[in-house]
């Protein structure tokens, strides 16, 4: 009897995976593309009025619904940056800017009554752009020097309806106005009751939603979940929960995913992976790792141009060549180092190169490289059919890396002119 129960606790805890992977794969999620702002933020080269214009068009031919043209509550305002030259220019040149954003501060309301919009909200009506990330601080590190409780509270209802006064929305009507509390999670763990108070002051005004940060990145994926479940209890549907997810310390994508699982209805991000602090849980990562699940939302991006249009954006922004070792966008993700790692199109949980654009390379390593890859790396190379490297000179080429080790040698085979001596001593 203890086997049969043990049984069944085990096929109860695999079937409530597979319950997790059914909401996943139904969730339609609310994305917001930051491509245009939270790449270059972290890059050690910005992008200019030039790259934007042609990288706005690519967002849209992508599929991108939501697009964040730029920062607006940046510090020294005085100072424009090219967020500002690029939604200017979009206004003047008559662009559609349906389903724009751009990230606004809250105004103040004096205890008398006065309220003054941010300068970030005045450059928001005179750009035309009809959304805007509207973002607050609720821990006490990020309202320090800014605001207290009392006063946000009072400025957040009449912040809110300054925008609705003054702001188009699309196609005319109402502005969809996300309030991001930028330390979100700092807040919730932090000051739980008071973060409450401002979250049901939030559920009562006329906002698209609210979006939780966790803005080092420092939160573990369940915390994370935790954050929204709770956030979620206090701001019932039809309002929107967004998460926005730094990289600190590698949790990104798993608490990205856990905050799907725990009510959030979307995630706003950049396209590639690199972004203020040292990265972020990217929308091109999310978008292959649904697209993994088989979630049937995902059909309505151009997925055979996601790997393309993520390293050419990643590139741009970092002025050097891509990371080798980073998943799904790495130069390396698709290049085999042993044939077992080949991910086949109807295998639960793969994902194959071709599904969203790339295709699959080859990678010598002595220790494990197989015949098949050992080939392919050969063709690769020479340009010469896979079929004529013979299985026996391949086997051999193994067996002098082998020897090479053992002798000391540490000699990178992948290099074209090492692979071509190997395969020579080979043949010998």
């Amino acid at each position: 009897m203890e086997k049969a129960h043990a049984r069944t606790a085990a096929l109860a805890k695999l079937a409530e995976a597979d319950g997790k992977l059914e909401r996943l794969r139904a969730i339609e999620p609310y994305l917001i593309d930051l491509s245009l702002r939270e790449n270059p933020t972290g890059a050690p080269v910005g992008q200019t009025l030039a790259d934007k214009l042609a990288i706005f068009p690519e967002l849209r031919a992508f599929g991108f619904t939501n697009i964040l043209l730029g920062t607006l509550d940046y510090a020294f305002p005085e100072e424009p940056e090219v967020d500002d030259q690029f939604m200017s220019h979009l206004r003047t040149s008559g662009a559609r800017l349906d389903g724009c954003f751009a990230a606004t501060a809250v105004g103040l309301c004096s205890a008398d009554g006065i309220f003054v919009p941010d300068t970030s909200q005045l450059k928001l009506q005179a750009y035309g752009v009809p959304n805007t990330l509207h973002e607050i601080y609720l821990s006490r590190e990020g309202m320090a020097g800014l605001y207290d409780f009392a006063t946000l509270e009072r400025s957040l209802p009449a912040s809110i309806d300054w925008l609705l006064a003054h702001i188009v929305g699309d196609a005319g009507g109402q502005p969809r106005i996300i309030v991001n509390i930028v330390d979100g999670c700092d807040a919730l763990i932090e000051d739980p009751e008071s973060t409450f108070r401002i979250l049901e002051l939030l559920a009562g005004l006329p906002i698209e939603g609210v979006s939780l940060e966790d803005d080092r990145g420092t939160y573990l994926p369940f915390q994370v979940g935790a954050c929204v479940a709770a956030a979620r209890a206090l701001l019932p549907p039809p309002l929107k929960l967004l998460v926005h997810v730094h990289a600190g310390a590698g949790f990104e994508n798993a608490s990205v995913i856990e905050a799907l699982l725990n009510g959030a209805d979307g995630v706003w991000g950049g396209l590639a992976k690199p972004a203020a602090v040292i990265g972020h849980a990217s929308l091109g990562e999310l978008i292959a790792n649904l697209a993994r699940l088989g979630n049937r939302y995902m059909q309505g991006y151009r997925l055979e141009r996601l790997a393309p249009l993520v390293n050419a954006l990643q590139q741009l922004d970092d002025a050097q060549p891509l990371a080798d070792d980073t998943p799904i966008f790495g130069r390396n993700a698709y290049r085999l180092p042993l044939s077992a790692f080949r991910q086949r199109a109807g295998r639960f949980m793969d994902l194959p190169p071709e599904t969203i654009g790339g295709s699959y390379r080859y990678r010598i390593c002595p220790v494990v490289s197989d015949p098949p890859v050992i080939a392919g790396r050969l063709a690769e190379v020479t340009g010469r059919p896979v079929a004529s490297f013979p299985t026996t000179v391949i086997r051999r080429m193994i067996a002098l890396m082998r020897q090479d080790l053992r002798a000391g040698k540490r000699i990178a085979y992948d290099r074209p002119d090492e692979l071509l001596k190997l395969y020579t001593r080979a043949l010998a």
